[in-house]
């Protein structure tokens, strides 16, 4: 039996994540600020990872604020990977985005590409794995593109993935060997980004009109056809989005 450390274990990709590596037969610690761990100050790391064979970073920024996204992946990560390399881990798993360095137009994925950055130069085993975007995060996507009552998105590629899919993902990434690099999971199916929107808000009784707007952005980056898919060799997840 190993022990695994989940930082962001209490939250939607983390819990299940839990519960995953519990089930198969392992101790898995949900780490996380209620829990008396915080990655940001580095309080509760070092007593989290004692004994701990492998850490799972699914912790997400509580703001969107590029400058907060920014401080909140830097901090969390340098002090992850000092307490990881304080502790002997073996494995360093962490859940990053598919294509986010084409996405470096958005403080977010500025953050994440310093996340990652920072494990790629880092002395610790690791495995990165990067998932398309979250079935469960499409109505925010709705939210934060709405102008004036209509949401206004691009036609540009989404592949998304049911979050249950990412965990059971991570977990397999968190068993295995340490890849060295990035493994990407996805959908299965491909839509344009605003049909994906606008059918999903139809089939929850949301009214509000969905345009194809090309000059609209993704979380404040501007999309081409293909920067939100996974290129050759990704993982593919059965769960579909419409049945």
């Amino acid at each position: 039996m190993a022990k695994f450390v989940v930082i962001g274990g209490t939250g939607l990709i983390g819990s299940t994540v839990v519960t995953g590596l519990a089930a198969a037969g392992h101790e898995a610690l949900a780490a996380a600020p209620s829990t008396g761990v915080n990655a940001v100050t580095g309080a509760g790391l070092a007593e989290a990872l004692a004994g701990a064979d492998g850490v799972v970073d699914v912790a997400n920024s509580p703001s969107f604020e590029d400058a907060a996204v920014l401080e909140f992946f830097t901090a969390a990560t340098t002090n992850l990977l000092a307490a990881a390399r304080a502790a002997g881990i073996g494995h360093y798993v962490a859940l990053s985005v598919v294509g986010t360095e084409r996405l470096a137009e958005s403080g977010y994925f500025r953050g994440k590409i310093a996340q990652e950055d920072l494990i790629e130069a880092g002395d610790v085993p690791f495995t990165i794995v990067r998932a398309t975007q979250f079935f469960e995060f499409v109505p925010g996507i709705a939210a934060a593109s709405e102008v004036d009552g209509a949401v206004r998105l691009p036609g540009a590629n989404i592949q998304p993935i049911a979050s249950g899919d990412v965990a059971a993902a991570v977990v397999r990434a968190a068993l295995g060997t340490p890849a060295g690099g990035r493994v990407e999971v996805a959908g299965p199916d491909v839509f344009p980004l605003d049909e994906l929107v606008r059918r999903a808000l139809a089939e929850a009784g949301d009214a509000r009109p969905v345009v194809r707007y090309p000059e609209a952005t993704y979380f404040g980056a501007h999309l081409t056809a293909d920067s939100l898919l996974p290129g050759p060799g990704a993982e593919i997840a059965a769960t579909r989005f419409f049945g």
